[in-house]
């Protein structure tokens, strides 16, 4: 009894062996293959979640939803599409915070801040996500901007035009705007207006998470479209 005992032992013991082996293999083909899939493609990009904190931006006209939540929700449904990409990159804010420092000039020390994170970073492109609002709630759609004296930021701020007319509900031209954000540095840049919470039917879209990963992966397809195309 004690023989057959033993020997069960030993075949199971073998057989714990032998699937440990197996497992190893088929992990050291398979992880090869996922570090690939993510493995830096040489740009970086930008992230701007416009206002945060005490600067909430505009908010819904239904739904009271600030403005800064729904451009960090687009920011970080971004982030994760261009780092599954294998893009670095780099956000200015991650939280519902501002990032003034001098409570006197506050405005002007929390974009100051933001221009040193781009600087710090220089990115491949600068893309500053917000919200619009306008007084005729029948307007809407995502519009990208860009600072005049730049061509590069002109024209991939076309081309990203573009693509969000293709994929979201937009017929929208780019536009030059005097932006802080796109003038204070020397990358390419461009700010894009996602939508307008002024537009009933457009907030109700733009304040659910499905939504703003919709609209970040359309930003995506586009920044792929001026860095890649």
């Amino acid at each position: 009894m004690k023989l057959i005992v033993t020997k069960k032992r030993a075949v199971i013991a073998v057989a714990v062996i032998a699937l440990a082996v197996a497992l190893v293999i088929v992990l050291a083909a398979v992880v090869p293959n996922v570090v690939s899939a993510v493995a830096p493609n040489g740009k970086t990009v930008v992230i701007d979640a416009g206002h945060g904190g005490a600067d909430g931006g505009v908010v819904g006209a239904t739904t009271g939803k600030k403005e800064s939540d729904i451009n960090l929700g687009v920011a970080k449904s971004l982030r994760h599409f261009l780092r599954e990409a294998g893009y670095s990159v780099v956000m200015t804010r991650e939280k519902d915070v501002d990032l003034a420092t001098d409570g006197e000039d506050f405005k002007r020390s929390d974009m100051s801040a933001r221009k040193k994170i781009i600087e710090d970073a220089a990115p491949d492109l600068m893309v500053s996500i917000h919200q619009n609002f306008y007084p005729l709630k029948s307007v809407h759609g995502a519009q990208v901007f860009y600072a005049a004296t730049s061509e590069v930021s002109k024209g991939y701020a076309e081309r990203m035009q573009e693509v969000l007319n293709a994929t979201l509900d937009s017929d929208r031209a780019a536009k030059s705007g005097d932006y802080y954000v796109l003038t204070a540095t020397s990358c390419p840049a461009m700010l894009v207006e996602c939508g307008f919470l002024s537009n009933a039917k457009e907030e109700r879209l733009l304040v659910t998470a499905e939504y703003q990963r919709e609209v970040a992966y359309s930003i995506y397809t586009g920044i792929n479209a001026v860095l890649f195309g």
